[in-house]
Formats: C-alpha cells, structure tokens, sequence
C-alpha cells in the first residue's frame, strides 16, 4: 500500500486577501503579525521535517509602488462588484515601499521563503482574483496569471500550483491553469459545506454548519486518495482549514485538534492524502496559542512518519507523484 502523504498549502496574501472585507483599522494589527508568524511557522516546519506550499498573491513580490504600479495588467478584472477589484480605489491608498506600507509589500518575506527551498512557492493570482464573481471573463483570468507569473520571475520563481482566493474554483479555467503552466491545484473539500461559490451566493447558514466543522465530524474526515496519472493540472483538494484561535472558543481547542490528528492517522493507514491549510494572517494574532496548535499537529505527523512512513509533501510534489514524474519536471 502507497504511504499517506501530509500536505500544507497556506494561501499568503497579506492585505490583498481582506481589504474587500475588512478595513485596515479592523485588521491590520493581524496582517503586521505576519512579519513575527512567518519566521516562527517556518522553523515550526524546519523542526519537524515539514513541508508547505505558500500560494502567493503575486502582488506581494514588490518592494516599492512604482514598481507595483508597472507590474499592473493592462486586461483587468471587471467584476459586477466594482469594489471586488483593487484597481478600483484601492491602489491610491498605498505607501510608497514595504517599509511604509507592511500591509500590501512583501519581497522580503518571499526572500525569507526562498532561504527554505524545501517550501513551494506557488500562485494565488495576481490580484486575489475571484473565478466565479460576475462580470469576469476567461481571458481576465489569463491576464492575471500571466501578470502573476512575470512578478514570480522577478525572484526566479517558478509557479507550478496554484490556489483559488477565496476557494472560489472554476472547472471552466483549468484548461487556461495547464496552458499557463499549473500542474496541481487546490480542489475544496467534497462535501456540500464547501461547495464553490461566489460571495453572493453563499449563506450564513453554510458558514455557520462550517464552523461547527471545526469540532464536531460534519463533513468527514475528508481524507483524499492519492491521484493517479491524469490530464493537467492534478487536483490536490483540501482537508481541512486550521482555524486559528479564538479566546471565546479557547475549551473547544483540544476538539479541533483531534478532530485533524485523528484523520491523519486515517490517511496515513489508508496511504491517502491530507491536505492541512490557512493563512498567514491567522497567526497575526494569539501567535502563542497559534503556534502552540501548530505544533501538535507538526509532532503528531513526526510519529506518523516515524511509526507508518507518511510523508510531507508539497502540491507540485503530489502532482509530480501522480504523473511519474520528478520533482524538478515542470
């Protein structure tokens, strides 16, 4: 029987991932956070053997607004939802570098990245972009990969997995993901709680029944089993969002942890697949609390390993597997 296989993908995105969402005022203190949370994750990882893909908004490969600024494709996101799109208003309110403006910059955190090149670094759009909002078209959604990939070259990055903000994946653009060059993405989780859909369609209820997830077995274990050779790009689906803590639910913690430590140990009997994820900015606030979670379940897949042969494997690995491929074949 396969091995099971332990995978993280975290969809970094600073500001770009929230600024539709929540003001700055509200938030901000979480996306600061990340410039001590990344650092503190990645040794988490390099203690226990652990490795991650980090989706990355290509926005955040600049250091500078004008820079920023030439890097902007000139086919753009027409959402119905005018402020959907941060073309619309939300680069006026830029500063001027990453020193002056931590929300929006982040090269010297994907440098940080790049110093671990065990990590992925993957795509997350070029502007967070919204596959299934209204108004978007296929080729908007072209334009931006490819806007993402020229901000990737800017550090030598080669994509190869991609994550769709907002969990907002479209059947329809993954034949423009293989012809950009994407062989694995992030798929949502099977059951009807995760279903795709844009921000207008979703309900409080749905949010609701996902957050009661988090504890009690709603959705399943959603243990995945490896894919096999098929058509690009592979599918690679989540498991399970790490919800970060929150004091008002600080009792329930030891529930949420079992409820992933217990399907791991299903994936690794079973040699399938379990796909851990979040962002950064969860871990802006309550880093301790964050870390110390983290931890259990990092800890947890050093004795999988060490008892039943899991492995830590990166989306591009996974996809690599499926395909008989190595690592280093795009």
């Amino acid at each position: 029987m396969s091995t099971g296989a332990f995978v993280i993908s975290l969809d970094f995105e600073l500001f770009w991932g929230m600024r539709d969402k929540r003001t700055l005022e509200e938030y901000g203190a979480h996306i600061r956070g990340v410039r001590s949370a990344l650092p503190r994750m990645l040794d988490a990882f390099e203690r226990h053997g652990v490795k991650a893909t980090f989706a990355t908004v290509g926005l955040l490969y600049h250091s500078e607004l004008n820079e920023l600024m030439r890097s902007i494709p000139a086919v753009r996101p027409s959402y119905r939802r005018a402020t959907l799109s941060p073309y619309n208003g939300h680069l006026d309110t830029l500063g001027a570098n990453e020193q002056e403006d931590p929300h929006h910059y982040g090269a010297s955190l994907i440098r940080l990245l790049l110093e671990h090149p065990q990590h992925e670094v993957a795509c997350h759009t070029f502007s967070h972009y919204y596959c299934l909002e209204e108004g978007q078209t296929a080729d908007q959604f072209r334009e931006d990969l490819r806007a993402a990939e020229r901000a990737a070259e800017i550090f030598g990055v080669k994509r190869h997995s991609l994550v769709f903000p907002r969990n907002q994946f479209n059947a329809a653009y993954l034949a423009i993901c293989r012809e950009e060059g994407i062989v694995a993405y992030r798929g949502n989780e099977t059951s009807w709680l995760y279903a795709a859909r844009n921000a207008e369609e979703e309900s409080l209820i749905r949010r609701g029944l996902r957050l009661l997830d988090t504890w009690l077995p709603l959705s399943g274990a959603n243990v995945h089993a490896k894919p096999t050779g098929q058509e690009l790009p592979i599918n690679v689906p989540a498991s399970r969002f790490l919800r970060p803590f929150d004091p008002r639910t600080a009792f329930l913690e030891p529930l949420k942890l079992r409820r992933i430590t217990t399907a791991m140990d299903q994936a690794a009997k079973e040699g399938g697949i379990y796909h851990l994820w979040w962002h950064p900015h969860n871990f802006g606030a309550h880093l301790e609390q964050n870390l110390r979670s983290l931890d259990h379940v990092l800890a947890h897949y050093g004795r999988l390993h060490d008892r039943q042969g899991m492995m830590s494997m990166t989306m591009q690995e996974v996809a690599a597997q499926a395909l008989g491929r190595r690592k280093s074949d795009p």
